[in-house]
């Protein structure tokens, strides 16, 4: 029988074209916490991870003490004004963790899912004055950012009003928002107004956590009035168009805008996630067209695997930092997997909720940050659309960071120019590696990868 041929990929980068920059493509989303502690919290500062998102933490109801609103302002008919209306105790102490490991805080300004409100609904509906909503938020802002209420002065930049309002498609199973879209809509325009006003660009207010475009993501027409009656088109889709041409009447400001993907729920492949780049090229798409051009767009939940046994094996491992590479490439501004919490359910991402040890996976946004310290990204190219990779430089240091996705092994031809290393170390994540510095040296640019294999190359210029 004759031997079967070792895949042959190749790879290039030109480390002297720099072609922009490291986005923070490895945000979380809720950090790790364990119970009411955030001694685990030095792992997000180990793996560089930029930003923090805080939606859902705590579990059901934000856990009655945690960054929700009706959390930090129990009484909605308290005076606004006064400090004493507040409770900030417990969220100050997730901020503060947060900040002494140079992750930032994406604050998310809302409430927690309520998957059990078939039985009773709680916090989802409108708030019943939505300017007093809008002044509560910005005490809120002012206590983290300018002191008030023997505050802090973080500078959170990010402020999100609500999570995946679209979900109001029908009104007996939203879990995020009972009301409606025009109610969701005022809302935001209310409160982004109102915050602006009294902040300015020291901060970016944005939303709406947009529940996903799936099989909508390749309709050309950005009106989308022509397509047979789906939950995605009639709901989400019509939901998004309305929202923007409302904002852009009432001239709401938009800094950035927020969606979310989820790999196992809907992308019509499991084993490809090319696709989740055209939703990224729709959302561009659609601001652009309503005027809002500079707004940025962040992916702000996503996750691959929902399922639990996949997240430390290589191929979680291969596909998470290969979906990072790739996204890099598109017009995302910030992504926020879901999620780093410590704890059992379906989609913590990173640790085990048994040991509280990470997961394979935790280890390639090490990789990831590896780029982003460097921060200036070159040109590469690969000729395989399974093998993933990105590449970063600055002064005497480079980076090289490949995800082979395919479920076989391959060769991997190495074109590298524009930097005359002299010292290389090869990193890997595999089934025998977890982040593992192996001492193996490229072979006449050769360097073989086993099938769903993380390898992170880094290079050196020791000569003065």
């Amino acid at each position: 029988m004759a031997k079967k041929q070792i895949k042959q990929v190749n790879i290039s980068a030109d480390f002297s074209n720099i072609v922009g920059k490291i986005k923070p493509m490895h945000g979380v989303g809720q950090p790790p916490m364990t119970g009411l502690s955030n001694s685990k919290f030095y792992y997000l500062g180990r793996a560089g991870i930029p930003y923090s998102r805080l939606h859902d933490v705590g579990g059901a109801m934000g856990g009655g003490l945690y960054v929700d609103i009706p959390n930090l302002f129990p009484d909605f008919d308290a005076d606004e004004n006064d400090p004493a209306s507040y409770d900030f105790a417990f969220t100050d102490k997730i901020i503060e963790g947060l900040v002494k490991e140079n992750c930032e805080p994406y604050f998310r300004l809302g409430v927690t899912i309520e998957n059990y409100h078939l039985i009773k609904a709680h916090r989802i509906f409108p708030p019943k004055d939505f300017a007093k909503w809008a002044r509560v938020c910005e005490h809120v802002i002012r206590h983290y950012n300018e002191g008030w209420a023997d505050g802090f002065h973080f500078g959170i930049k990010y402020w999100e009003i609500w999570n995946e309002p679209d979900d109001c498609y029908k009104e007996k199973t939203a879990m995020m928002w009972h009301g409606t879209k025009e109610q969701y809509f005022e809302l935001y325009s209310v409160t982004a107004k109102h915050l602006k006003a009294c902040f300015g660009d020291s901060i970016k207010i944005g939303g709406y956590g947009h529940c996903g475009l799936y099989e909508f993501a390749q309709d050309k027409d950005l009106e989308g009035l022509d397509h047979e009656d789906t939950y995605i088109y009639d709901f989400v889709i019509t939901f998004l168009h309305g929202f923007l041409k409302y904002q852009k009447q009432t001239g709401a400001p938009i800094d950035f805008f927020s969606w979310h993907v989820y790999d196992n729920c809907h992308v019509s492949t499991k084993d490809d996630f090319l696709i989740i780049a055209e939703h990224a090229a729709y959302i561009r798409r659609v601001l652009d067209h309503y005027g809002y051009t500079s707004t940025e767009h962040h992916l702000n939940e996503w996750n691959l695997w929902t399922d639990v046994s996949h997240r430390d094996a290589p191929r979680g491992a291969a596909k998470t930092l290969g979906f990072m590479l790739m996204m890099q490439n598109t017009s995302t501004d910030i992504m926020c997997i879901y999620d780093a919490k410590i704890g059992y359910g379906s989609y913590g991402a990173l640790f085990n909720p048994d040991t509280g040890y990470p997961y394979r996976t935790y280890y390639t946004f090490m990789m990831f940050d590896a780029l982003y310290r460097l921060g200036n990204a070159v040109q590469v190219q690969s000729d395989d659309c399974h093998t993933f990779v990105q590449a970063a430089v600055k002064g005497k240091k480079a980076e090289l960071v490949i995800s082979n996705v395919n479920e076989e092994p391959i060769e991997v031809n190495l074109e590298l120019s524009g930097f005359d290393a002299d010292e290389i170390q090869i990193l890997r994540i595999d089934e025998e590696n977890r982040y593992t510095l192996t001492g193996e040296e490229i072979v006449d640019g050769k360097l073989m990868l086993p099938a769903n294999a993380c390898v992170e190359i880094k290079l050196w210029n020791t000569e003065n």
